[in-house]
């Protein structure tokens, strides 16, 4: 089987330490309760009334005209890439954003789009390679239409793109007449860490997205925003892929109560982070790239374990986590405490030892 998920192995121990992705999260008792309380209609015909307080709500946050919820990140960027582009366009993205590593060629496949991937260190691309990625409008090659960012940047080891970084990609957009996007998967994240809005961090850009089924804890679910017209454009695809819901409302509740409850809770997050990363670095002969929120990547290499190795050494001990971009990642999140990151370290301690 090549795409299926395995199933998962009965001689595998428990998993007590779930470092795998903040997705991994479960919905708390109290969400539970607010999901099981909540008012519901037809999601697909626009009468399940805590879906709309939901995207009326995400529009606020993030200052925009309209918003729509969605079954997952995967679909708010697919279907965005469908309204923004015509086949043959080009979108402008980092070399490992999620668009291009995790989206299963959707746009290409879909869209007809090609994405040019641009380099830069820790997921990031600069405005000067944005700017000399750019070329003259010609038949000769594609229309280039969109630019896209992703918030936080997940395989560059969840780093933070600078507001200054943000507002100067967005007027060389303009400047070129390209729609610019911004990946909000972990947004939330970004924000609560470097102490700036939603609405200030999304600026500018044409159309983002919350994702309420990472750190935030909700089990299913993202909501784009953008003006009035491109929401509406957004509904042709999410019914064309089916995405339109029904009694969507007892998930939408979920993603409130995460707005209400689970947001300065991510400074927690990242502050396990930090003290995984620090507890790590202490390790002789593991590299440990510093995070800036939720997401540490290391690589025990140097200790005489390779990735592969020590991964599957700690999910004997029943901890589980990812390797991504030939390193590992740690991921902390509401379901992790502040022990268990120390239980953590003391295992890749103790593994390291035995090698």
């Amino acid at each position: 089987m090549l795409y299926t998920p395995p199933p998962i192995d009965p001689k595998a121990p428990p998993v007590r330490i779930n470092l795998l992705s903040d997705t991994q999260t479960k919905p708390t008792a109290a969400m539970r309760e607010a999901m099981a309380r909540a008012e519901v209609g037809d999601e697909q015909v626009g009468d399940d009334p805590t879906v709309n307080a939901l995207c009326e709500r995400v529009a606020a946050l993030m200052g925009k005209e309209a918003a729509v919820y969605m079954p997952s990140g995967t679909m708010c960027n697919v279907t965005a890439t469908l309204v923004h582009c015509r086949p043959g366009d080009e979108i402008l993205a980092h070399e490992t954003a999620h668009i291009i590593a995790r989206e299963g060629g959707a746009h290409a496949a879909i869209g007809g789009f090609q994405v040019t991937q641009l380099k830069g260190p820790d997921g990031q691309f600069t405005p000067d390679t944005f700017r000399n990625a750019l070329h003259p409008r010609t038949r000769y090659q594609p229309p280039q239409t969109v630019v896209s960012v992703e918030q936080t940047a997940n395989i560059g080891g969840g780093t933070i793109w600078k507001k200054a970084a943000l507002d100067e990609i967005v007027a060389i957009a303009k400047q070129h007449g390209l729609v610019t996007h911004m990946d909000g998967a972990r947004l939330l994240n970004a924000t609560v860490a470097s102490g700036i809005s939603p609405r200030d961090m999304t600026a500018g850009w044409d159309s983002a997205w919350i994702d309420f089924s990472k750190g935030l804890g909700a089990p299913i679910g993202g909501v784009l925003a953008g003006t009035r017209a491109f929401i509406d454009a957004v509904w042709q695809w999410k019914q064309r892929l089916g995405g339109s819901m029904r009694q969507a409302g007892i998930c939408a509740a979920a993603c409130i109560y995460a707005l209400d409850h689970h947001v300065e809770r991510l400074a927690d997050d990242h502050a396990n982070a930090r003290a995984l990363a620090r507890g790590l670095s202490q390790i002789a002969g593991i590299e440990v790239q510093e995070p800036e929120t939720n997401l540490v990547f290391f690589k025990p290499d140097g200790a005489g374990v390779p990735g592969d190795k020590m991964v599957a050494a700690l999910r004997q001990r029943g901890v589980t986590l990812a390797i991504m971009d030939g390193r590992i990642r740690a991921c902390t999140h509401l379901d992790v405490n502040a022990a268990q990151v120390e239980e953590t370290i003391g295992y890749v301690r103790e593994i390291v030892r035995g090698a």
